[in-house]
């Protein structure tokens, strides 16, 4: 019988919830009491269902429609998570490919941020990326070069997609098992496209893990998710979300798979940024073009390329260039 939630044991007995292991292969169906729907504010057109038509492994996944504007956002997901390292383990498929417009398909309740604030992974620039709602920072910047330090997520394929939050800031992610450089942040690691992401000294500490869709323009789009595996330590690409028969029993005495080789990747997009479109935080409210000032008292001073307006001002000698209502960048 295929198990819906994997608590694994050590030889010790079983360990804490806190660091227990939580998987879905979604074969016994999608149970709405362990992985509610998650629509912060509003939720207007967005649809989440079982889809027996199309898997990564068996028969069925979750399939998220989302609609266009911020409250077109729909996401699935639990508060069950490892109270230290959080590591995510999802086969996604993506109907369409990101635009330059911001999205999201995996947000986390944050509250080292603050109040109703994220941590969220998605699109920009045609690449991915994450961003914190707090400040708006993105990882990478989206200069060219950021941009070329990431990866596009393919479409109409199902993509083995991995992230690592580490209490000590780390950030670390993995698409199809390679190392992706621009989404990789932390403790001794340079990463010469996180200028933006380092000016804040917060550690994020996420209390869920939602996966669906949001989108900060009139973008849409259709996500399956497959083989979900929450842990506290790295699960890696092989096997399904819970124990099926298409998937590798974990060990006992051990909660992850083994890890493959980590190949590094990076992004052959090298479309200059100031063509992106709208990033924005879900409280933005503001269409009008921010002044060119390069100092202000308070707030964060944001480096050439970074996201300012609001409490970021640019450094000189770069301005804040208004792009468009949802984006404004430091040239």
């Amino acid at each position: 019988m295929v198990r819906q939630t994997a608590l694994l044991a050590v030889a010790s007995g079983l360990v804490s919830l806190s660091s227990a292991q939580v998987s879905n292969d979604f074969e016994s169906g999608w149970d709405q009491t362990a992985w509610p729907t998650y629509a912060p504010d509003c939720n207007q057109g967005g649809k989440i269902t079982l889809d027996s038509t199309t898997a990564h492994s068996g028969k069925n996944s979750i399939r998220v429609d989302g609609a266009g504007g911020y409250c077109g956002h729909i996401f699935f997901g639990t508060n069950n998570v490892p109270s230290g390292d959080l590591y995510v383990r999802a086969y996604v498929k993506a109907s369409k490919g990101f635009t330059d417009s911001h999205v999201t398909f995996i947000t986390m309740p944050d509250p080292a941020q603050g109040t109703n604030k994220h941590l969220r992974i998605g699109g920009q620039s045609k690449i991915l990326m994450f961003n914190r709602e707090s400040d708006d920072a993105t990882l990478p910047e989206l200069s060219p070069q950021g941009i070329a330090s990431s990866a596009a997520l393919p479409a109409g394929s199902w993509e083995c997609f991995e992230y690592h939050v580490g209490t000590d800031g780390t950030i670390e992610t993995w698409l199809n098992g390679a190392a992706v450089a621009g989404l990789t942040v932390g403790p001794g690691i340079t990463n010469n496209n996180a200028g933006g992401w380092g000016r804040s000294t917060i550690k994020p500490k996420p209390s869920g893990v939602y996966f669906g869709w949001e989108s900060y323009g009139g973008d849409t789009n259709t996500f399956w998710y497959d083989d979900i595996v929450i842990s506290s330590s790295r699960i890696g690409c092989s096997g399904s979300g819970s124990g099926g028969s298409s998937s590798a029993a974990p060990s006992s005495t051990s909660t992850s798979a083994a890890v493959p080789s980590t190949t590094l990747i990076r992004s052959t997009t090298t479309k200059a940024s100031s063509t992106t479109k709208a990033s924005s935080t879900t409280t933005s409210t503001s269409s009008a073009a921010p002044a060119t000032s390069t100092a202000s008292s308070g707030g964060c001073t944001a480096s050439q390329w970074s996201q300012c307006a609001g409490i970021n001002t640019c450094a000189a000698p770069y301005t804040c260039k208004y792009l468009n209502d949802y984006y404004s960048q430091c040239l």
